[in-house]
């Protein structure tokens, strides 16, 4: 389905729903025909197209965002849709509920939602128990998988190195390469844990797990990065990456949701609701986080854009600023299923007109 046809005749249904029911049907809908959809379709790529990052070979720059699919209900569709990889999660290592609804709110006027979803998900086990039926099936595999790892509510701070340790026990057979969410607004004091003592005992943890299991299995360690808040102060961002390089982390994802609600043209009342915001509004200012982290990496850490990325112009910022790869949350509920496609078909088209043989020549930063 075109995004066209997706914006003016799907989409105005979907948005009569309230925003989380939406949701719901939409991922069920695509769960229900994962085991069609990912034995017929495949993600476009190209020489142009393919990304090597991570230490994984990609079919394309445009990913799925994490948040969309949190109980890896419908991964087999995700490449299906033309996604030339899918972050699933947040997971965290104990099943919760996640916040009290409503939780999910749409701000059209701005082409933006705000989410205090929670981390709601079904447990680290559960997950694994489901990703392990898509492997049965032959359905995982047709591009890279990440896992998005976060803290479980009921687990104190000084115990977050455990709980995301344990996260990784489970999901480490699955993972192409493993998220470290620490930057979610709607989890109480887990924005701290960004600091880098508290962020480097749990990239410690991780390490760990993640060597020991690669020694046992005969494989390589998983890729692990770390996802960021937009509304870190500079320093702040600059601790954060050099932690990474520290740690030896093999990226940085830029950016999470954020909690500035500036220059918005929705109505005062909807735009102060608590939760954190993406989509449009957050687009400039992930960009130039994205152009700060690349420049202090210096290429050493591979930087994987998002916030704010509807169309092939979005990815091309993003790309351009430093990125090696982008993501998409917000865009694909505006845009719909359609909506990797056209992206990978908008960056095919303008790499032809401006003379670019390979995403990588985009910008030339922030890879590895």
């Amino acid at each position: 389905m075109s995004p066209g046809l997706y914006t003016s005749l799907v989409r105005p249904l979907l948005f009569r729903l309230d925003p989380e029911r939406a949701h719901e049907l939409a991922i069920g809908g695509l769960a229900a025909a994962s085991p069609v959809l990912g034995r017929l379709r495949r993600p476009p790529t190209s020489p142009a197209l393919a990304v090597d990052a991570l230490g994984l070979r990609f079919p394309n720059p445009v990913g799925l965002a994490a948040g969309l699919d949190k109980r890896a209900a419908a991964v087999p569709a995700w490449p299906a849709l033309g996604f030339g990889f899918a972050e699933i999660g947040t997971v965290t290592a104990e099943p919760q509920p996640g916040n009290p609804r409503p939780r999910i709110h749409r701000l059209p006027a701005d082409r933006a939602l705000i989410n205090r979803l929670g981390f709601n998900n079904e447990g680290a086990e559960a997950t694994a128990r489901r990703l392990a039926r898509w492997r049965r099936r032959g359905l995982l595999g047709r591009a890279p998988l990440g896992v998005n790892l976060g803290k479980s509510k009921v687990t104190p701070p000084e115990a977050a190195p455990a709980d995301y340790a344990r996260s990784l026990e489970a999901l480490w057979g699955f993972a192409d390469y493993v998220t470290v969410n620490v930057s979610s607004p709607n989890t109480p004091g887990l924005r701290d844990l960004q600091a880098a003592g508290p962020l480097g005992e749990i990239l410690a943890a991780l390490d760990a797990v993640n060597r020991r299991l690669a020694r046992a299995h005969g494989r390589p360690p998983r890729s692990v990065l770390v996802k960021l808040a937009p509304d870190l102060e500079p320093g702040q961002a600059d601790a954060a990456v050099d932690l990474a390089l520290e740690r030896g982390l093999a990226g940085v994802i830029v950016t999470n949701t954020t909690l500035r609600r500036e220059g918005l043209a929705s109505p005062p009342t909807l735009a102060a609701l608590e939760g954190g915001l993406s989509g449009a509004p957050l687009r400039e200012r992930s960009t130039a986080m994205v152009r700060r982290v690349a420049a202090r990496a210096g290429g050493a850490l591979a930087v994987v854009g998002v916030g704010g990325v509807f169309d092939a112009d979005d990815a091309w910022e993003k790309l351009a600023a430093g990125a090696a790869l982008v993501q998409v949350y917000t865009g694909f509920v505006y845009g719909g299923p359609g909506t990797a496609r056209a992206i990978c078909a908008g960056l095919e088209a303008r790499m032809a007109r401006e003379g670019v043989a390979r995403v990588a020549e985009i910008g030339g930063g922030g890879r590895r």
